[in-house]
């Protein structure tokens, strides 16, 4: 369970607060860059070195690619090899709006955690379906605005956790402190397991951000995919948020491009190869939010989630269509992938 889709829009995830972009020490013992100036080749951020990490970590396979690797690349991040940064290149050429939605989540992740942890003061969040960090991740966000926030990431997949164990420190993190950063092996569709996992660093009697991005697509139910977020709220209390992001329907060529990338996934990533992921409505999105409070501006394309100067005019309506190519006055690269926060009353 790992994000892997972006908008190849702003990358501000890439300095969460105005200042230059730093992360976790890796392999190296060196601290994680930011991500890196655009290549004009391809769009995403450039890389010094095909293997910024060096040596992988004892017992990982790097000769296949693997999505959230990919994924890294895309962002900016380190932790990422030869075979990724190759699949990454290929895989932006040929379906571009994986690289845009990723993009697109990561920089409204910013924007959401630095509220979450700042106006609403929230201390505890639980990232969901995490993946691997890059430049702007939950915790270097929120620990730059209250250090004593408490983080926890919960993922399934077996190289996520290798690549964790190796960034965050073997044994991880466990126990209930301040500022704590944790990763749980756990799967989005066993809930029970989540809320172990989290419990075991967080208080869950206090108010606690449920980050969901890029993962819901995974249940191709969707009445299963609600109830198990509906689950997963109902365990928090009161005062607790909501924060979801994914992949859209924008437009017929975007969920066919998707589909040729679903049937594609197998021949380029073997047994890693990400389950197909199911793009809803921008409505079935706004359904998960039902019995919650909204944050304004409400359910949006990622990139009109209180930018920067929201407040006076609101957020950019788009403009009108006479190119065929807007959804409700949304370009197509920015309705790829919405988003919304809700508070639980």
């Amino acid at each position: 369970m790992f994000r892997r889709r972006t908008s190849a829009g702003k990358i501000e995830a890439a300095v969460p607060d105005g200042g230059e972009q730093t992360g976790p020490a890796g392999h190296d013992g060196q601290e994680s860059r930011g991500p890196q100036p655009a290549n004009p080749a391809t769009g995403h951020p450039g890389h010094d070195s095909a293997e910024p990490w060096g040596p992988p970590p004892a017992g990982l396979d790097v000769s296949m690619p693997h999505p959230a690797r990919v994924r890294n690349y895309w962002l900016g991040g380190r932790d990422f090899f030869a075979a990724d940064q190759a699949a990454g290149e290929e895989i932006s050429r040929e379906f571009p709006h994986l690289a845009q939605t990723a993009r697109a989540e990561r920089a409204f992740l910013v924007r959401a955690v630095r509220f979450l942890a700042g106006p609403a003061r929230i201390r505890q969040f639980l990232d969901v379906g995490a993946g691997l960090p890059a430049g702007g991740n939950t915790h270097e966000i929120a620990q730059r605005v209250a250090p004593d926030t408490g983080i926890v990431y919960a993922d399934n997949d077996p190289v996520v956790i290798m690549h964790a164990k190796a960034l965050l420190g073997s044994p991880m993190p466990t126990r209930t402190s301040a500022g704590a950063v944790a990763y749980t092996d756990a799967d989005l569709r066993d809930v029970a397991a989540v809320l172990a996992g989290a419990a075991s660093t967080l208080d869950l009697s206090r108010p606690v951000a449920l980050i969901m991005l890029g993962i819901l697509g995974h249940l191709e139910d969707h009445g299963a995919a609600r109830s198990i977020t509906s689950q997963l709220m109902d365990a928090l209390p009161a005062g607790s948020y909501l924060v979801i992001a994914d992949g859209m329907a924008a437009n017929p060529a975007i969920s066919s491009a998707q589909r040729r990338y679903d049937e594609s996934a197998r021949p380029r990533y073997g047994t890693s190869a990400p389950a197909p992921y199911l793009l809803r409505q921008p409505d079935e999105l706004a359904s998960f939010f039902d019995g919650l409070d909204l944050v304004e501006p409400g359910v949006v394309p990622c990139s009109y989630w209180r930018p920067d100067g929201y407040g006076a005019e609101g957020p950019s309506t788009g403009g009108s269509s006479t190119d065929g190519r807007r959804v409700g006055g949304v370009p197509d690269d920015e309705a790829a992938a919405y988003c919304g926060v809700a508070r639980k009353p």
